[in-house]
């Protein structure tokens, strides 16, 4: 039976939910390494919601992933299976109702990099995974448009926690973002933290969230999430967008947008660090 670090059995999620599926994860693993006939190799590695097994089947290694079963896990299991392998980890075998997924192993993180070329690299896949998206997944214009509509109410709920003009100009930039052409694949969930190096390519996706649209869409947090490694925001946005071929007025719209977005969301969920890159980040661009 693996066991399970402290450091994942303390995080914050837990608090409130999982405490079920948490109490029989050990359990599970068993089940499944015997079901797919996978030999544990290494010690158990985890993010906030989600551990990762290194293991072995046949002589080549892989990686268990197990989270709580439900539609994220599907989502990301059709997500995978539509980028294939490019720019993506590769998806070996899935068991959604068992939250269970067999993958690509890799390695070292990006966030193990300095900014500089990390930002380059996120550019560089940004555009990668960038192949034609699904019609039924949810579109950035989409999101742009149910999302503008609870900025404002939620900016007076907090007691107004910053400027007017900033919640204005996010206003303002929204009926451009919600107009748009691009049917392409998008990764809405896409930072340092979610890339790491692989064999077949040098850098490989993990944990996507597929939409389709505008791929400047979490351009945002690609800088907000490495932000107090920047001595200059502007230098690092422009590398962004050049190793992604970005139009730059449109990708600096989509970073304002989404870090007021990110701003507001994270003050209602009592974040501290965040908000203030955020302030940050939209006072510079």
């Amino acid at each position: 039976m693996i066991e399970l670090p402290e450091s994942f059995l303390r995080m914050p999620r837990w608090w409130t939910e999982g405490a079920d599926w948490l109490g029989g994860l050990a359990q599970a693993v068993e089940r499944q390494r015997s079901r797919w006939q996978l030999e544990v190799i290494g010690d158990v590695a985890h993010g906030s919601n989600a551990i990762v097994v290194p293991v072995m089947r046949a002589g080549e290694e892989f990686v268990l992933r197990m989270s709580p079963p439900g539609t994220e896990v599907a989502d990301q299991v059709r997500a995978l299976r539509w980028w294939d392998g490019r720019g993506m980890a590769l998806l070996y075998d899935a068991d959604v109702e068992a939250g269970a997924m067999l993958l690509e192993r890799l390695s070292t993180p990006l966030t193990t990099r300095p900014v500089d070329e990390a930002v380059d690299v996120l550019g560089q896949l940004m555009r990668r995974l960038a192949v034609p998206g699904p019609d039924n997944a949810l579109s950035t214009a989409e999101i742009v448009v149910r999302r503008s509509a609870e900025l404002e109410p939620e900016w007076e709920r907090l007691g107004r926690p910053f400027d007017s003009g900033v919640l204005q100009e996010a206003l303002s930039i929204a009926p451009r973002l919600a107009e748009t052409t691009s049917e392409l694949a998008v990764n809405g969930d896409f930072h340092s933290d979610q890339v790491l190096a692989g064999s077949r390519e040098e850098w490989l996706t993990v944990d996507p969230v597929l939409f389709r649209g505008d791929i400047e869409f979490d351009l945002g947090r690609v800088l907000w999430t490495r932000l107090d490694e920047m001595t200059s925001i502007v230098p690092h946005f422009d590398a962004a967008v050049s190793a992604a071929g970005l139009d730059r007025d449109r990708a600096r719209d989509w970073v304002v947008w989404r870090t007021v977005d990110y701003w507001l969301w994270g003050l209602s969920a009592g974040l501290t660090e965040d908000p203030v890159r955020c302030a940050r980040l939209v006072d510079v661009l």
